[in-house]
């Protein structure tokens, strides 16, 4: 692994649902960044995995699991998300916070986030901001994902836990929504 021994680990579950020459899960993983398991059974106990369909939301308060047990992502396809994320065992799953997509598939459609992307947003999440870009910057499109969520991601990672997530998040999508609506 090329991160510093006191960053945590990082494991992507990757389910061989998308092109490989696209999955940005897998190219930080032939980088070393990461580590890419093909068994859900080789998910660390206790670890945090990253799930868009958990009602608990990532926060700061995740730090001690994450650091102990590592952080997970599930890589596979949006179109067949729903059964991975169903099939996805462990008590600390959570969900991010709401961000923009970045990624040239997905480019400002709020919470469909690549790999990477989820990946760098819970390590910025966690103050680990450096090891962020650093995830990031092996992407052409890379910094645009921290440059287009900076605010909302200083915003996250200035909460204490969960509930504070929700009601960041719940203002910025309020106010997400009213811009919106002035461009249209």
């Amino acid at each position: 692994m090329d991160r510093k021994s006191n960053s945590p680990r990082i494991i992507i579950y990757n389910a061989a649902q998308c092109d490989p020459k696209k999955c940005t899960g897998l190219r930080l993983g032939r980088l070393k960044k990461v580590t890419i398991v093909k068994d859900m059974r080789r998910i660390p106990r206790g670890a945090v995995i990253l799930n868009p369909v958990s009602e608990t939301a990532f926060s700061p308060a995740d730090h001690d699991y994450v650091y102990r047990s590592g952080l997970v992502a599930l890589d596979c396809s949006w179109n067949q998300a729903e059964e991975v994320f169903r099939r996805s065992r462990g008590s600390n799953q959570r969900s991010l916070p709401y961000l923009l997509a970045a990624n040239p598939i997905n480019t400002y459609k709020p919470i469909k986030l690549s790999t990477a992307e989820a990946i760098a947003a819970a390590l910025y999440i966690l103050g680990e901001i450096e090891a962020a870009r650093d995830t990031m910057s092996v992407f052409k499109w890379g910094h645009s994902f921290i440059t287009l969520n900076k605010e909302w991601l200083d915003s996250y990672a200035s909460c204490l836990n969960s509930s504070d997530i929700v009601k960041v998040q719940t203002e910025i999508m309020r106010e997400h929504r009213k811009m919106d609506r002035t461009n249209d």
